[in-house]
């Protein structure tokens, strides 16, 4: 197994747990876990304000995150959304290979008003972690942010790999939450940068406990929910092994001393429980987003604006509890995985370019793709169903702009100009101020109306997001 810094700009008690064996859920499991039955996923989310942490938020049926969706690939999917929220919303399931016209950020679902999203998830689609949350432009980072999250994990050949079948499995949705604060409108310094808050949650919860199986494994799913916050994750004193991304498996499991998980994404980690009895930190490290040296100026003032937070040191972000159970003989880690198919060479080539300006003919501006900021109707870029592009991203400002693309998954080709170390399925790459990264995208399956954009939710509403078709 190899070993590396990965940082992929991508990092019980009330905790969900997925047993393999009979797919249930642990009994320390803080929200519902629906799965599917008899080929059919049938569920409904009830968007709401409510005040599961003492103050005031945003919650799918009461709880944060949202109840835990489990499907294979070949379900019939059947979600009823309520929105009982005062405010427009619909649903996004990021991490999805579905129609466009299914997954339709356009759609709106009115105050008091319900809508069906029916669908049948793929028979080749891969083994994910996914989520659903709204995006519903000028309210998704209002929506996100207020807490409206929730993990859906979709089931195929990764999950029969033997090793795998015998592994006991954790959700961990992170979450940054600002009491008091989370359905205030964000201070404009908040919007330009995006806005956090100052208490981080896993599963709702601050530094929940999981429980490693002496000589078994733990597969962590873990969800970067958050509508802003970046998280560089450590594992100290204890080995954890990278096994999937945003889109599927790679090809063997692979070490890690870090992972940073941008907004949006996620990561599929081993931990092998072969260590002493005991408690392993799973740590939140400092990340500077571009802003934090402008934060330290402003001092004191700035811990007080509406979604802004006081600069970080390390957290406490999860405790991995080894203990001891009757296994005599530790379960190894799998050797392989799944393969990771290099995408044949790009047929186009397209250049994007990120920055902070003005664009007068859009409605909400100050962020811009090549010069121009979304607007609803206009068709930005148009590609050829089966055909195969690289897309150069550009970041021209100085403050992290983690890329987006809907509905197909590409690989990350180069950074910089350097090669991708790791060949891997993704759909939300990290790229820094003043970074370029090339990624390379086939065209699958579906034709449609769908969009990429800046997974720093406030910037998606004040106009970074192009409209794709598909044709």
């Amino acid at each position: 197994m190899k070993r590396r810094q990965f940082i992929y700009g991508m990092a019980a008690v009330g905790v969900p747990l997925l047993a393999q064996c009979g797919r249930t859920v642990g009994s320390g499991s803080a929200q519902p876990h629906i799965a599917s039955q008899g080929g059919v996923l049938t569920a409904t989310l009830t968007a709401s304000r409510s005040r599961p942490l003492g103050s005031p938020q945003l919650t799918y049926n009461g709880g944060m995150p949202g109840p835990l969706l489990e499907a294979k690939a070949g379900d019939a999917v059947r979600i009823t959304l309520h929105n009982q929220l005062d405010t427009p919303t619909n649903l996004h399931y990021h991490g999805l290979h579905l129609p466009p016209a299914v997954d339709d950020v356009f759609r709106e679902v009115p105050p008091g008003e319900q809508y069906t999203y029916e669908f049948e998830i793929p028979q080749n689609h891969p083994a994910v972690t996914g989520w659903y949350h709204p995006h519903y432009h000028l309210r998704v980072a209002d929506q996100v942010f207020g807490g409206l999250a929730g993990p859906f994990v979709v089931r195929g050949e990764l999950d029969e790999i033997p090793e795998i079948q015998q592994a006991k499995e954790t959700v961990l949705v992170l979450q940054d939450f600002a009491p008091g604060q989370a359905l205030q409108p964000p201070h404009p310094l908040a919007q330009k940068w995006g806005r956090e808050g100052a208490t981080l949650l896993v599963n709702g919860q601050q530094n929940p406990v999981v429980d490693v199986p002496q000589n078994g494994l733990l597969r962590l799913r873990l969800i970067n929910a958050s509508s802003s916050r970046i998280y560089r994750l450590q594992l100290r004193e204890h080995p954890w092994h990278l096994m999937a991304t945003d889109r599927g498996a790679i090809a063997e499991p692979t070490e890690l001393d870090e992972l940073v998980l941008n907004p949006g994404e996620r990561a599929e980690l081993l931990v092998p429980g072969g260590r002493e009895p005991g408690d392993y930190m799973i740590w939140s490290l400092p990340y500077d987003r571009g802003i934090s040296e402008v934060k330290a100026s402003m001092g004191a003032e700035a811990a007080g604006l509406v979604g802004i937070a006081e600069e970080m040191g390390e957290r406490e972000l999860v405790t991995l509890r080894c203990v001891d159970r009757d296994r005599a003989t530790q379960v190894p880690l799998p050797k392989q995985l799944l393969p990771v198919e290099p995408l044949p060479e790009p047929q186009v080539t397209r250049e994007f370019v990120l920055d902070h300006g003005l664009d007068v003919d859009a409605p909400a501006t100050g962020f811009i793709i090549n010069g121009e900021s979304f607007r609803m109707g206009q068709v930005n870029t148009r590609a050829q169903l089966g055909q195969t592009e690289d897309w150069r991203i550009i970041n021209r400002a100085s403050i992290d702009h983690p890329f987006h693309l809907h509905t197909n998954r590409f690989q990350v080709i180069s950074r910089n100009d350097q090669p991708e170390p790791l060949r891997a399925w993704k759909d939300t790459v990290g790229i820094r101020g003043y970074e370029s990264v090339v990624l390379r995208v086939r065209f699958e399956d579906f034709t449609g109306l769908t969009v990429y954009h800046c997974h720093i939710l406030d910037h998606e509403d004040q106009g970074m997001m192009g409209v794709l078709e598909i044709v």
